[in-house]
């Protein structure tokens, strides 16, 4: 129930986000941050979450501070916490108290945005040499509809059996301008359409994946804000018409 109710909040805050934005939404990396942002000239997914995730405290202490590393690194100049309990989920074994188990001082989460729906899109700045990662859509404008599109799905925080990969909510270097996807980018669907890991534990489980903690599945977030879990019983070709958000295809059933 906790991390169902962290994905409403997440859903309630990309809505949210909408609204202020001309009905824009995040992008993987944004050249907006919905708020004060870090002098990195863009801002990740789930930083420009904070403001409309009732999380707008962060943004603000990082901003009078104004430290670069303040923002993302518990271990930064200015020690700012970089953990938000709704970015973790409590049956994730793979964090501690929020940080992650391998990169220690780094803010790590329990969710991974869906690449196709937010990342679709790329704009570079060959003046400043930063790229940012955008959705091709707005809330309003979603092809196939915000109930039948993938927007989160739950992944490990950190695969310690995998490469020490660790999802990094505030991690400035995720956008494949700068560092390809590396192992610290908390999204799915940019490695491919893996369908969800259910049952596996986090030393088992592999970061191209949706995986969790719960034993009977993995916890989703479609665009519209409703929460749905997805067991192993799910097929490859609902899962992919889930993910993407312009396949034109029936979304059927789970």
């Amino acid at each position: 129930m906790s991390c169902s109710n962290n994905l409403k909040q997440m859903g309630i805050g990309l809505h949210n986000f909408a609204s202020s934005n001309q009905d824009k939404l995040p992008g993987g990396m944004n050249p907006w941050g919905g708020g004060p942002v870090p002098t990195y000239p863009s801002a990740p997914f789930f930083w420009a979450l904070l403001p409309h995730i009732e999380q707008d405290n962060l943004p603000r202490s990082v901003s009078a501070a104004g430290g670069y590393y303040s923002w993302y690194n518990n271990g930064g100049n200015y020690g700012q916490p970089s953990t938000v309990k709704t970015y973790n989920c409590p049956s994730d074994p793979s964090h501690s108290n929020g940080f992650s188990q391998w990169a220690t001082d780094w803010g790590a989460t329990s969710y991974a945005r869906n690449w196709y729906m937010f990342d679709g899109s790329a704009t570079y700045n060959p003046t400043t040499g930063y790229g940012y990662t955008l959705p091709k859509y707005t809330i309003a404008n979603i092809p196939d509809g915000t109930s039948n599109t993938l927007g989160v799905t739950e992944r490990y925080a950190t695969f310690l059996g995998y490469g020490n990969w660790s999802g990094l909510w505030s991690h400035h270097g995720q956008d494949r301008y700068h560092w390809g996807y590396q192992s610290w980018s908390p999204t799915y669907g940019n490695w491919g359409l893996y369908l969800p890991q259910i049952g596996l534990r986090a030393n088992q489980a592999h970061p191209y994946y949706p995986n969790s903690g719960h034993s009977a599945g993995v916890q989703c977030l479609a665009m519209d804000g409703s929460v749905r879990n997805v067991g192993a019983s799910v097929s490859q070709t609902t899962w992919n018409n889930y993910v993407q958000p312009d396949d034109g295809q029936v979304l059927g059933n789970f």
